[in-house]
């Protein structure tokens, strides 16, 4: 999984609370242990790690509504390998968050009993990651046999259940970059209405160790990336978003760029293992992300956050281009 991955999905339907400002959302990493091996996960070199304990991610929860979080999302790693993972989260609703989002390869949801527990327990929302059209190219991305099969059952078990919000995303590599548009068809066949579609980040992790053979040049992703949004857009949702890309190859679809969406919704947290970083949507133009002299000029250059740092340092800026006159 990556650090924000599923971070705009389901965006639309959240609003704050009437004089509260912000809604204050905290993504809680309960550890890195994982039943799939992404390889361009984030966390890929940080396994090895200690998962947080109960009482730790407990106190973790405890903390975050004495600081006014009302928006809880678990995340991992994966976080319903967990022994414990029913009990958090009816411990999370027992404490009084609105929303219980879970970010999840699904696997484990293909368990008609676990996924009965799982919606039963008070999950509000469920975040699918799906990084194929197909068992072939998620099972090889996911370096898992049978993965694909087992998410799409996880899909229709939680809906049998009459489990309604049910949400996606989707990492943009070298190897599914073309196959978009396919992957947006399948979410269409999932009925799947919000989505994100996320350029990977090469930051840390695997897509770091691996970058030319797992991150392909935003000027060659982009074009199949808007065709999908065209894609969801026809069917009648535009609550299909995409992450973590420069704005002048996106100019046209402002209103469904996650960040934008984000920052002007939810103050968030993530609380992870080994870091805390208390306000993401400032820190991450801070820390990763960058724009450089070529986006001088354009209209839209205090609502993008500009391109991987990592990723400039590898294939340089050539491909961004100002946008002279914003659009609507």
């Amino acid at each position: 999984m990556v650090h924000e991955k599923g971070r705009g999905a389901g965006v639309a339907e959240h609003v704050p609370h009437p004089g509260s400002g912000k809604i204050q959302k905290l993504v809680l990493f309960t550890g890195f242990s994982c039943n799939s091996h992404c390889h361009f996960c984030i966390d890929l070199n940080k396994r090895d790690l200690p998962d947080k304990s109960t009482s730790q991610i407990v106190a973790e929860m405890v903390q975050a509504r004495s600081k006014g979080v009302d928006y809880l999302e678990l995340i991992g790693g994966e976080t319903t390998v967990r022994g414990d993972f029913i009990p958090i989260v009816r411990a999370a609703k027992k404490l009084g968050f609105k929303d219980v989002v879970v970010v999840t390869n699904g696997r484990m949801l293909s368990y008609p009993e676990f996924a009965k527990q799982t919606v039963e327990a008070g999950v509000s929302d469920l975040i699918f990651s799906i990084h194929g059209h197909n068992a072939k190219l998620h099972d090889e991305l996911t370096y898992a046999s049978g993965a694909f099969d087992e998410l799409v059952k996880g899909i229709e078990n939680v809906r049998a259940l009459g489990f309604e919000r049910i949400f996606a995303n989707c990492t943009v590599v070298k190897q599914n970059m073309k196959h978009m548009p396919d992957i947006g068809r399948l979410f269409i066949k999932l009925n799947i209405h919000h989505a994100e579609f996320i350029f990977v980040d090469p930051t840390y992790g695997g897509a770091y160790t691996n970058f030319h053979g797992l991150v392909p040049k935003i000027s060659e992703a982009a074009p199949y990336m808007r065709k999908t949004l065209d894609i969801g857009r026809a069917w009648g949702t535009r609550d299909w978003c995409v992450r973590y890309v420069p704005l002048c190859h996106f100019s046209d679809y402002l209103d469904q760029i996650s960040e934008i969406r984000e920052v002007e919704l939810f103050r968030t947290r993530h609380w992870a293992p080994d870091f805390q970083n208390e306000d993401v949507g400032p820190s991450r133009r801070v820390a990763g992300r960058s724009k450089t002299e070529r986006c001088e000029g354009c209209s839209l250059y205090d609502s993008c956050e500009g391109l991987w740092k990592e990723y400039l340092r590898q294939y340089g800026d050539e491909e961004l281009t100002p946008v002279v006159k914003a659009h609507a």
